[in-house]
């Protein structure tokens, strides 16, 4: 096995720098001293950071000040409304960006609700979508920290290259290295799911959870996952390719060189394949989408209800798989198909009752189609401030 790593110095100031930039942002008002109390580190460090922090314009001295009983204590805020970042949910069929500054408050926001395009071409939509955003928001003043894309595969995050995006016909794409020849920006490009699972890390679940379980049900299926408040990728930065998972022996022994076997049953494009065949010979069932299909089986259509209740018996099956595996505090679900909540959570959750040894809490995402934008804000920043998280083995 490899050796531990040592901690230098240097690591060792950017580890207590990103305790710092973290507590503030949470926090903030807060004092310098309360800061060195919370963290357990001294004073002077706590000052120095502070210094760097303020000349990165990170953080900016709060207007107000602190009385405990002696002196008064001068207090800091994290300086989110001057900083922003380009983020863009590059779907399948689907574009959403946004200019958002560090808090999560989006600026300016494009959607492209069908962009029919693969291969370079769905290169050039995305360069022209980020064109708008970075017009949008040059003469407000800010500080653009960079651009963060979400891609929807297997994404070699450090080096920017997507090795496969079946719905974007993208095979070892060197996305990074193409927007930064292009904009001349901080660039990072990641699995759209772990972007999203960071956001909602961030801005969506509560600061006490630390380990989290993100599945999105759209195109294809996918999943993006938190141990101790970090994000798994995985040996291969594959992890979460739920869209794989085999809840039968009848797919054991066949090739899925795009999309998985339960994706191409419970995804939206699987959901409203199936509906096409309960529907065949009947009208409109070759127009139909998996909205449509949810709305369908409300109206009460016999056909509707055989294909929700199918798609929610796979459904469970994975959910009941990623929750015995890894027991996270939370499973949220996210994307198109999870619109339709109210015939999903509480018929899976009566699927595993007794099931399974501890049933999940099972919940909708809170940041909907903004998840993706919400997590290029947390890993911008994360790169460009040399960003550590610490865990110590229990």
């Amino acid at each position: 096995m490899p050796y531990p790593y040592t901690i230098t110095a240097s690591d060792m100031r950017r580890i207590n720098r990103s305790a710092v930039l973290d507590l503030i942002r949470r926090e903030a008002p807060i004092s310098r001293t309360e800061i060195a109390d919370r963290l357990d580190v001294s004073l002077p460090t706590v000052m120095r950071i502070v210094d760097e922090l303020i000349e990165q314009e990170l953080v900016l001295p709060h207007p107000d000040t602190e009385f405990s009983g002696g002196r008064p204590r001068s207090l800091l805020s994290f300086n989110s409304a001057a900083n922003v970042v380009i983020g863009i949910d590059l779907g399948g069929t689907k574009l959403f960006g946004a200019v958002a500054d560090l808090s999560g408050h989006i600026l300016h926001e494009v959607a492209v609700e069908q962009h029919e395009t693969t291969g370079d071409a769905s290169y050039r939509q995305l360069v022209g979508l980020i064109e708008d955003l970075l017009a949008s928001c040059r003469d407000d003043g800010h500080t653009i920290r960079g651009i963060g894309v979400g891609a929807p595969g297997v994404t070699l995050h450090q080096e920017g290259i997507v090795t496969w995006a079946p719905s974007l016909n993208w095979r070892d794409y060197p996305l990074r290295a193409r927007l930064v020849d292009d904009f001349k920006l901080p660039v990072i490009v990641d699995n759209d799911v772990n972007l999203a699972v960071l956001g909602e890390l961030w801005f969506g679940v509560d600061d006490e959870v630390q380990n989290l379980v993100l599945i999105t049900i759209g195109t294809g299926i996918g999943a993006g996952i938190v141990i101790d408040g970090s994000l798994y990728r995985g040996a291969h930065e594959a992890s979460g390719e739920v869209g794989y998972f085999l809840l039968g022996r009848e797919f054991l022994g066949k090739r899925y060189d795009g999309f998985g076997a339960f994706e191409s049953l419970a995804s939206g494009t699987g959901i409203a394949e199936r509906a096409r065949q309960a529907r065949n010979g009947q009208p409109d069932g070759s127009s139909l989408s998996a909205e449509q299909v949810f709305d369908a089986m409300r109206d009460g259509d016999a056909w509707a209800r055989e294909v929700v209740e199918e798609t929610l018996d796979y459904l469970a099956m994975a959910i009941a798989n990623v929750s015995v595996l890894l027991d996270p505090e939370i499973i949220i679900l996210g994307g198109g198909v999870a619109n339709s909540a109210d015939l999903i959570i509480e018929p899976v959750l009566r699927r595993l009752d007794g099931a399974i040894p501890v049933a999940p809490k099972l919940a909708v995402s809170r940041l909907g189609r903004k998840a993706v934008v919400m997590g290029t804000i947390a890993s911008v920043l994360h790169h460009t401030v040399d960003y550590y998280v610490v865990r110590r083995p229990s």
